[in-house]
């Protein structure tokens, strides 16, 4: 236990403040169960770490523990409650909670027998928490999920600008004047570059040349034992996830046809919506549905975007630059609103407002006479009228 304790005490001592992610202030720390979902890399040990320091002035109350501890291997969750508990402490700080086996029914009890006793969970595998989740926790946690980082905050890490979350409702109508204030302080194109290929994971500051290679090790990881964990499908049709990505990155905006994809793959089209399903669910691909709805909507996607730019360019150095633009523009919007694929144009969003994304001669051809609709350019600094510059969609949160 002591050296759980050292350990703990450790990473407190390292832990930078300077920087504070959307999340963080949103969440109701007081709940005695939360939640924290997230990829892998997106800074949830960071926040949790962050929070002691700033709410504990007595760190003894609080005990950080990453479950791939050692520690773990001959004694249990149970064991370290008891410890903590009957040493004086009120919170449990558990990260990475899915690499121990039978957690679900651990926390559980911790729960029902130490009610004085609060615990926050985070876990990488996205898979594994939301099938343990639904089936023993649900109406006993809170729940959070933290996306990986906005452009916005990319900006306040690398110390270029502080700025404040937008609305998209100040976006659509304040953003030729939003824009003219930031960009007389800040070259925000050529930030938005580096953001569109590193950004999204704040771990990039650790190693910014081996960054595409520790993406791909954690895309590997997804397919090669997350995704075989949780399902069905066979190890052959799983590798031929990997397959499928590299098709995807290298496609303009995928409209989705199940057949040709089942044909090129060698994999059956049941087979082949369970691996986007797993791939959505593991925050690798983001399927997009008919506004329309209805029961279509239940069964097949209308277009595959990847879940952000990042991961398009780990698996692709010619990644399509449609393909990219509406990437980046669904990753900033998936954060507070609804997106779906419309008749006309790109996107729907929160059933209002249709969206047309492109490069910088993008017209409003594909959405002319539409009400609530918008031009949305890639490499302008400044909009005009309905054409809105693709990178302020990234000062969402």
């Amino acid at each position: 236990m002591q050296r759980l304790i050292h350990t703990y005490n450790r990473l407190l001592a390292n832990v930078d403040e300077t920087f504070i992610r959307y999340l963080y202030p949103l969440i109701d720390w007081n709940n005695r169960l939360i939640v924290i979902k997230g990829a892998r890399g997106v800074g949830k040990t960071t926040m949790l770490l962050q929070h002691i320091k700033k709410a504990f002035p007595d760190v003894k109350k609080a005990l950080y523990a990453s479950l791939d501890n050692i520690w773990f291997t001959t004694n249990t969750l149970i064991d370290l409650a008891e410890y903590h508990y009957t040493h004086g402490g009120t919170h449990l700080f558990l990260d990475e909670i899915h690499r121990y086996q039978g957690w679900q029914r651990e926390i559980k009890n911790i729960y029902d027998s130490y009610p004085d006793l609060h615990v926050v969970i985070t876990g990488s595998s996205l898979l594994k928490l939301e099938e343990s989740i639904i089936a023993d926790l649900s109406r006993r946690h809170r729940q959070y999920t933290l996306n990986g980082m906005s452009f916005r905050e990319y900006l306040q890490l690398e110390d270029v600008a502080s700025l404040p979350p937008l609305s998209l409702q100040d976006i659509l109508d304040k953003h030729v004047e939003i824009a003219v204030q930031i960009t007389s302080k800040t070259k925000v194109l050529q930030h938005f570059e580096e953001y569109v290929h590193h950004g999204f994971y704040p771990f990039y500051r650790e190693d910014e040349e081996g960054f595409e290679d520790r993406l791909q090790q954690i895309i590997d990881t997804i397919i090669e034992s997350e995704i075989p964990a949780v399902s069905d499908i066979k190890y052959d049709s799983v590798y031929k996830a990997k397959r499928l990505l590299g098709i995807l990155a290298q496609q303009s905006p995928y409209t989705l046809n199940i057949a040709a994809l089942s044909n090129t793959l060698q994999v059956s089209r049941e087979n082949v919506l369970k691996l986007l399903d797993l791939m959505d669910k593991s925050a690798l691909v983001r399927k997009l549905y008919s506004h329309s709805g209805g029961m279509k909507m239940l069964v097949k996607p209308e277009k595959i975007l990847f879940d952000n730019s990042n991961i398009m360019f780990a698996l692709s150095n010619h990644a399509d630059a449609g393909t990219m633009r509406e990437t980046l523009f669904a990753s900033q919007l998936n954060v507070g609103h609804q997106l779906y694929m419309p008749q006309q144009g790109d996107f729907v969003v929160d059933d209002a407002f249709t969206f047309e994304v492109g490069g910088r001669g993008k017209g409003y051809k594909q959405i002319r006479n539409l009400e609530n609709s918008y031009v949305v350019q890639d490499e302008i600094e400044l909009g005009i009228d309905n054409k809105i510059p693709l990178w302020l969609f990234g000062c969402l949160y």
